[in-house]
């Protein structure tokens, strides 16, 4: 129920309501400990209205006009512009209108008791809830306070910025209409998904990387086949550069931005897709001895470093800033929470119930291009940084028969990086359409350290794009 009353203690106050808090929510609930949810924008978080359910919605029209387009006997079928305003309204829906009845229903039905306002801790144990009316809200926390706030779009303090008024992650999965041209700042996952909407959707798109390609936290081949594919659908792709400055004519006009090569680009809008900051600026953290505005350093329980009662989980921490691996953590955090509560040992092993190894050792992202990427564990240089004996072994996912029936023309890669050591996977990267719902089989066999022997006997369905498992064992095999 929505609370506005007395102060009042709690088992555990959670501030943040999107999905991570939503979660150590609902697993402290479920320890049968009382639990608070302090939220002050729309329950559901940045993925629900600002990021993963808008981005992917406005995605998928895109992916299953590419798909199509390949399939012979459909491809003629397909070759007209999408319809931006059905795009757009399957995206309002997706995103909930940006209303969070039903999130709030949710957490109301677990038996969570909603605080709408900013929470602020104000001592150990002590969070204090001003309401958008301006009352304040005592609560205090018997067992834990866990911070669940997320964390924000970094925009760079170029010179005219601010007047330029630049999107960033919020404002791209969130316009009400196409621009006619789009500059986007930056290579990574938020520039290559969004560069592919809106290019798709009509829009001019320039992405300018300061890097030397897209996705540079993936296999190298990754961001070269998706950048070969955005350039085929009509996008420029600039890499070595930087934005230096940032004009916007008469405040409402084209938006002008100059590099650091001495050349500029001009455009309708501007995305900076360049990072991530914690939102912790605001959050009483000098009261408990620590740093506002920084991130929060956790153990594997996601126990802040030096307390014995605060909890981070989720972007916060920076360990791995995905909403699904966010949920993880979040699972881990309130079974520690609950286990801790009621006296019990916790099993902190690797892999045990309340250690959140695989923010280490297994996370894996797909990034819904086309074609599509997605990877998990360690790329080939993580893995050699690392100080693993490693073995990369590559396949060309053209060859398989599964992806010639999926698409004529297809283009795609696949690579297993094996610990020679002990002949496990220490990760497994995709790129090619249709690759992503391909992604489980690797994080399994990842997680689980599967022996290589043993996935030998693992056979995949043919002719599916998922034979490409055997051809990697055969290659490595020899």
């Amino acid at each position: 129920m929505t609370h506005g009353a007395k102060p009042v203690a709690y088992d555990v106050v959670v501030i943040g309501a999107g999905p991570v808090g939503e979660n150590v929510a609902d697993r402290a609930r479920a320890a049968g400990l009382t639990t608070a949810v302090i939220e002050s924008e729309l329950i559901g978080g940045e993925c629900s209205y600002w990021a993963c359910m808008p981005s992917k919605a406005l995605l998928r029209p895109v992916v299953a006009r590419a798909d199509a387009r390949r399939v012979p006997g459909l491809s003629g079928a397909v070759r007209g512009p999408l319809d931006a305003a059905a795009v757009l309204a399957h995206r309002d829906e997706y995103a909930s209108h940006w209303k969070d009845d039903g999130q709030a229903a949710w957490l109301d039905g677990i038996g969570a008791d909603i605080f709408r306002g900013h929470g602020r801790l104000t001592g150990p144990k002590q969070v204090t809830v001003t309401a958008p009316d301006g009352t304040e809200h005592l609560l205090t926390a018997r067992h834990a306070v866990a911070v669940c706030t997320g964390s924000r779009a970094v925009v760079p303090g170029l010179p005219g910025i601010e007047d330029a008024r630049p999107w960033t992650s919020r404002e791209a999965t969130s316009a009400k209409e196409v621009p006619g041209r789009l500059v986007v700042v930056g290579g990574g996952v938020v520039g290559v998904e969004m560069a592919t909407v809106w290019n798709a959707l009509g829009a001019e798109v320039t992405v300018l990387v300061r890097g030397e390609g897209l996705l540079p936290r993936m296999e190298p081949f990754a961001g070269e086949l998706v950048a070969e594919a955005l350039t085929e659908a009509g996008a420029e792709i600039r890499t070595g550069v930087s934005a230096t400055a940032v004009r916007r004519a008469g405040g409402d006009g084209p938006v002008t931005v100059e590099l650091d090569n001495g050349e500029s680009v001009e455009a309708d809008e501007v995305l900076f897709a360049t990072g991530r900051a914690p939102r912790t600026a605001d959050l009483g953290l000098d009261t408990v001895g620590l740093e506002p505005g920084s991130w929060l350093t956790v153990d594997d329980t996601c126990l802040v470093e030096g307390t014995d009662w605060l909890y981070a989980a989720g972007d916060v921490n920076h360990r791995a800033l995905l909403t699904h691996q966010g949920k993880y953590q979040a699972r881990i955090t309130g079974d520690a929470i609950g286990a801790r509560a009621q006296g019990k040992p916790l099993d902190t092993a690797r892999w045990g119930a309340h250690a959140a190894t695989a923010d280490h050792a297994a996370v894996p992202q797909v990034v819904f291009t086309d074609p599509e990427a997605a990877s998990v564990g360690l790329s080939l240089a993580e893995a050699e940084q690392a100080g693993h004996r490693v073995r990369a072994v590559d396949y060309d996912l053209a060859s398989v028969a599964g992806s010639g029936l999926y698409a004529d023309g297809y283009k795609g890669r696949a690579r297993m990086v094996v610990d020679l050591d002990r002949e496990v996977l220490l990760g497994v990267t995709f790129v090619g359409p249709g690759i992503g719902e391909l992604l489980h089989s690797a994080t399994m066999a990842v997680a689980g350290e599967i022996p290589v022997d043993r996935l030998w006997h693992v056979v995949p369905s043919y002719p599916t794009i998922s034979e490409v498992w055997l051809r990697l064992l055969e290659t490595y095999r020899g």
